[in-house]
């Protein structure tokens, strides 16, 4: 069966993998950008966005296993858009524009479904209301046999931990702290049970944990 996987999840030394009060210009709230700067620097994320350049070392290594045999990806509403409640304006396409890195179906969990949107470069943006399992299975059916990918945020990845759903979890511990905001770890006691974990520290300051289900 085809494998769950979870990618550059950047969690600082509190526990919180994105700041509070996010905002349209704020994606990840008062943190700012402070979760990603290792991942900025990196060839993988310049070649998302189109540029040349970046390191090319161990951080650039784990940025780049985000996208090799993923089929779908599951995200939380609050990784595609800002906005709370009822959609209030459906002309919202998401954080990265009209042609977003993922190229494979996308399904966005929220309490208000929406229609479908299609953009450019084979993303499919699916609003679904359903619990972790249903969303996986939906996932799995329109992945063609490759993996899935939790895409975020915290609260997501959580859910998903939790429902024991998750195959591969690689979080980047990241030396900073933020005081306030989501924080990933909560309810998780001894998660560490059910997975192998390795840790790698890189000249960035990060520290790449990877968890292999036992």
């Amino acid at each position: 069966m085809s494998k769950v996987r979870v990618h550059n999840l950047a969690v600082s030394l509190d526990g919180f993998a994105t700041g509070e009060g996010q905002t349209l210009e704020a994606p990840f709230g008062h943190a700012g950008t402070r979760l990603m700067e290792w991942f900025f620097e990196t060839r993988a994320f310049r070649s998302m966005i189109g540029r040349d350049g970046g390191s090319e070392g161990a951080d650039n290594a784990y940025a780049s296993a985000w996208a090799p045999g993923i089929g779908a990806e599951i995200m939380g509403r609050n990784k595609f858009g800002p906005q709370r409640g009822a959609w209030q304006d459906e002309e919202w396409k998401g954080w990265w524009g009209d042609n977003p890195p993922f190229h494979t179906p996308v399904f966005v969990l929220t309490h208000h479904p929406r229609p479908s949107l299609t953009m450019d470069g084979g993303t499919t943006f699916h609003f679904l209301d359903a619990t972790p399992a249903e969303a996986l299975a939906r996932a799995r059916d329109a992945a063609g046999g490759l993996d899935v990918r939790i895409g975020g945020g915290p609260t997501t990845v959580r859910q998903f931990l939790d429902a024991d759903l998750v195959d591969h979890l690689h979080v980047v511990l990241v030396p900073i702290l933020l005081g306030r905001g989501v924080r990933l770890w909560d309810g998780l006691e001894s998660l560490e049970d059910r997975f192998t974990v390795e840790p790698v520290t890189t000249p960035s300051g990060v520290t790449h944990l990877t968890f292999a289900r036992r």
